[in-house]
């Protein structure tokens, strides 16, 4: 299962994740979020896991100049789109084929399954809970059914609330392509607790 540990700042946090079996590490370069951190000090912690995990970009409703720019600064593989970016906005970041990727994330609440048709099939969809303001690291869960038959349909990875305490009836009850946590994961924003990310590979590898 493809799992991203999210709202990277500290090299340690991000060693102890790939350690761990972390498929992606992400990076918020929303200036927003407080785990926000810059493309400079993301791509040494990206350059030192080269080749072992992939690394992708949090961004909301940034201009794409800037977005492509920062993952070309940072050496990042994948771009994640947590706003309101429309399917030809994305299309414009996949460009040129091959070289960047985007998971486009949705705030679920009702009618949301319809909107996706939107996005291209083979476009990798992160839900998380809906929030006009913070854009992710709320804590809060999304709605498993309405989850599960999203992840029915297309490459979906869960996000929202997950933690060690509820990570393994999450991903049986959504059946998703991946899994994505932060707050769940940390002590403080931007600052992953060892012991709770130990947790967390442990409760989703029994």
């Amino acid at each position: 299962m493809f799992v991203k540990i999210c709202g990277i700042t500290r090299p340690e946090d991000a060693d102890l994740a790939v350690e761990l079996g972390a498929s992606a590490l992400g990076f918020i370069f929303w200036p927003g979020s407080p785990r926000y951190i810059t493309a400079e000090s993301a791509g040494e912690i990206v350059r030192r896991n080269s080749g072992r995990v992939k690394s992708v970009g949090v961004f909301v409703d940034q201009p794409a100049e800037e977005v492509m720019h920062i993952m070309d600064v940072a050496g990042l593989d994948i771009a994640q789109l947590h706003g309101a970016e429309s399917p030809g906005y994305c299309r414009q970041i996949l460009q040129p084929a091959g070289r960047r990727h985007v998971i486009k994330a949705i705030g679920l609440q009702d009618g949301e399954s319809a909107m996706l048709d939107q996005y291209d099939r083979e476009m990798i969809i992160l839900l998380d809970a809906h929030d006009p303001s913070r854009y992710g690291g709320t804590g809060r869960t999304v709605n498993w059914n309405s989850a599960r038959e999203i992840a029915a349909t297309r490459n979906t990875i869960l996000s929202g609330g997950l933690n060690p305490e509820n990570i393994a009836r999450a991903v049986e009850a959504v059946r998703p392509y991946g899994v994505d946590t932060s707050s769940g994961v940390e002590s403080a924003p931007g600052v992953k607790d060892a012991a709770r990310l130990k947790l967390f590979f442990e409760a989703l590898n029994d």
